[in-house]
């Protein structure tokens, strides 16, 4: 459709690529990582010195 003005192609231009920012930020934030608290964490390394 090249009859359109440039002000719609880059209003369409616009909308697509927020679609995309939101589309992409709603997928990355929406799964929860279960990483291990910082206590769990400690303990973990804490195990893993060798004591002479």
């Amino acid at each position: 459709m090249p009859q359109m003005m440039p002000l719609n192609w880059f209003m369409l231009f616009s909308f697509f690529s927020i679609l995309l920012i939101l589309f992409n930020a709603m997928n990355f934030y929406s799964f929860y990582n279960k990483m291990s608290s910082l206590s769990t964490l400690k303990k973990m390394t804490k195990s893993l010195i060798w004591k002479w």
